[in-house]
C-alpha cells in the first residue's frame, strides 16, 4: 500500500518493500477471502490502485479476474511484476498515485484494501481521490474501500519486528509514533528499515508515514458526496457484520452512479 501525494513520506523503498513481501505474502491474510467473495461476480476489469507487491492482485488473478494495478513506489511494482510473471500472469502495471492515474476506460470494480487510503493524509485530497475513482468506473461498478476505525488513532506502541530475506539477511523494522493529531486524525510514525548480513549492518532507510483515519459516517458522506450509493459497510471482512465498538477494520460497499 502506497501514497499518492509526496515522496517524502509513506515512499516505500527498497528494503520496506522487501519487507513488505515477506510479511503480506499473496493470499495469506485474511481479508483475501472477503475480497475473493465480494467480486466473485464481477464480469469485467478490477483497478487496484496501490496494488504494492500484488499480495491481492495474484489471488485475483489465481481466480480469473482482469486486475489493473498502479503504485507509487517503482520498488513496490518491481515485486508485483515479478511475482506475477513468475505465476504465468503480466497484468497492466504502472507508476502512478492516487492524484495521477488516468485510464482512458472505465472498470467494472476497484479496490482498496487494507490501510491504503489512509495514506492519502489531507481530507481534501482524499476526497478527490474517491471523485477520480468514480469517474473511472462503469454505471454501477463496485469499490470496496477499507478503513480502519478512528480508535486506531490511540495505538501509539511502538512497532519491532524481523525477518530472514531469501538471502540469510536479516531484516529489521522499527516503528515509532511521533505524532497524533485527533483534531486533523492523523497518526505519524517514523520507520526504520535496516539490513543485516554476518553482524554488520548493510543498508539503513528511514520512512515517515502519516495516516488520515476516517469515522464511519464521515466516510460515508464523502463517498456519497461525490457520487457513489453505500450499500454496506462490513466489520473485520464478516459479510453483513454491523461495525460495533470492538471493529478492527470496515469495509466499505459502494456503486458508482
Amino acid at each position: 500500500m502506497t501514497p499518492a501525494n509526496t515522496t517524502t513520506t509513506n515512499r516505500y523503498g527498497a528494503i520496506a518493500s522487501e519487507i513488505y513481501d515477506l510479511d503480506k505474502q499473496p493470499g495469506k491474510l485474511r481479508d483475501t477471502g472477503f475480497y475473493l467473495q465480494r467480486l466473485a461476480d464481477i464480469d469485467g476489469e478490477i483497478l487496484e490502485p496501490a496494488c504494492g507487491s500484488g499480495r491481492m492482485m495474484i489471488p485475483l488473478l489465481e481466480a480469473g479476474h482482469t486486475v489493473t494495478g498502479f503504485d507509487l513506489s517503482a520498488d513496490m511494482l518491481a515485486r508485483c511484476a515479478a511475482s506475477c510473471a513468475a505465476r504465468g500472469f503480466s497484468p497492466e502495471l504502472s507508476q502512478a498515485g492516487f492524484d495521477s492515474f488516468e485510464y482512458g476506460r472505465r472498470f467494472a470494480a476497484a479496490i482498496l484494501p487494507a490501510g491504503s487510503f489512509t495514506l492519502v493524509g489531507n481530507a481534501d485530497e482524499a476526497r478527490g481521490v474517491l471523485d477520480r475513482i468514480r469517474r473511472h468506473l462503469a454505471p454501477g461498478g463496485l469499490f470496496l474501500l477499507d478503513m480502519m476505525p478512528l480508535s486506531y488513532l490511540a495505538n501509539r506502541a511502538d512497532d519491532r519486528r524481523r525477518w530472514t530475506a531469501g538471502n540469510g539477511d536479516l531484516l529489521t523494522l522499527e516503528g515509532i509514533v511521533t505524532r497524533v493529531d485527533w483534531t486533523a486524525q492523523t497518526i505519524e510514525r517514523t520507520y526504520r528499515y535496516e539490513r543485516w548480513r554476518d553482524n554488520r549492518l548493510l543498508a539503513t532507510e528511514l520512512d515517515p508515514m502519516i495516516q488520515r483515519l476516517w469515522g464511519l459516517h464521515e466516510l460515508t458522506l464523502a463517498l456519497e458526496a461525490v457520487g457513489f450509493t453505500v450499500d454496506a459497510v462490513h466489520a473485520d471482512y464478516r459479510p453483513g457484520a454491523p461495525p460495533g465498538p470492538e471493529s478492527r477494520m470496515l469495509t466499505f460497499e459502494a456503486r458508482a452512479a
